[in-house]
């Protein structure tokens, strides 16, 4: 009788220390944030990715204020020289500094690539938002735009909408801004039915039910309890964005129709060897500026799918 009397007292005891246990692991619980940058630590390759796209950021914006070349500065004794200890990867034909020009043309496309996702975000933000959340003609309206301009080939689009800015002659401190323009116009419906569906698919929940019931307003409801929830997809779609931005902006520059000289890009930085004794024989002419598009977009890329997997495991390949 005395064991069978202390059975239930056990088992108490044994549900309050489960109980304590259960509030330690709940006390210790990553926030959702911390636990999507806790999955990305844990990722080996977007880690090594964003290392390498943090040292290619820090040379390009701090590499200029440090070199002892300015990327205007020339040599008239010395064009066309090949790497040395004078300067690290040689001159171009003018005798400037690849090395000082590389870096301050890798501020010129980055900045380019960043500015022109952001531009496009946030067009394709506000129009999926509302063409998900209002519906009817507006989403209509939105999409039939968006389906035209998805039947537009991207790189077709820019070439003549660069040919038009050569046209016209706009000066080159000026064409970066239209370049940044351009190149948010095709990016901007990815986003936009990215986000039309998400909202679709959110605001039949019960937590945007209850926002209805509780007589919230339209930007209360929209602004902090919808469209925040979208933001990790927007994420990575921005992310993945940057690489294409700078991709397009290179291939701009290159045929002479993106950010023109004296202006330096990576893009335009290749255009210089424009003929077969060039591509043979000054492989520094070329060579730097392509191995830092492809190191800069690879990087993306596989930060892009690191954030992925981080932001929505169920996602992951």
């Amino acid at each position: 009788m005395g064991v069978a009397a202390l059975n239930p007292f056990r088992r108490r005891r044994a549900q309050q220390a489960d109980l304590l246990a259960l509030a330690g692991r709940l006390s210790t619980a990553r926030s959702p944030l911390g636990d999507a940058l806790w999955r990305l630590r844990r990722n080996p390759v977007a880690m090594a990715a964003l290392a390498v796209l943090a040292l290619i950021v820090l040379v390009c914006v701090a590499g200029p204020w440090v070199s002892r070349w300015d990327l205007n500065t020339t040599d008239a004794l010395s064009p066309n020289r090949a790497p040395s200890l004078k300067h690290w990867l040689g001159t171009d034909f003018l005798g400037r500094d690849i090395l000082a020009r590389l870096m301050s043309a890798g501020r010129i496309s980055l900045s380019v690539g960043l500015a022109s996702v952001l531009l496009s975000v946030v067009i394709g933000y506000l129009a999926g938002a509302v063409a998900g959340y209002l519906g009817g003609l507006a989403d209509a309206v939105i999409m039939r735009a968006a389906d035209l301009v998805m039947t537009i080939p991207t790189l077709p689009l820019l070439i003549i909408l660069g040919a038009v800015l050569s046209e016209l002659k706009v000066p080159p401190d000026q064409r970066i801004y239209l370049v940044i323009v351009m190149l948010s116009l095709p990016n901007w419906v990815t986003v936009a039915r990215l986000v039309r569906s998400q909202i679709l698919s959110l605001r039949e929940r019960d937590f945007m039910v209850a926002t209805e019931v509780l007589g919230l307003s339209l930007y209360r409801r929209l602004f902090h309890h919808l469209l925040p929830n979208t933001v990790p997809i927007l994420i990575v779609v921005a992310t993945v964005g940057v690489a294409s931005a700078i991709l397009n902006e290179a291939y701009l520059s290159y045929l002479g129709l993106g950010v023109v000289p004296p202006t330096p890009s990576w893009g335009n930085m290749m255009d210089t060897a424009n003929s077969f004794v060039d591509f043979q024989r000054r492989p520094w002419l070329w060579v730097p500026p392509g191995v830092a598009i492809f190191l800069t977009v690879v990087a993306i890329n596989m930060l892009g799918d690191g954030l992925r997997d981080a932001l929505d495991p169920k996602m992951k390949r």
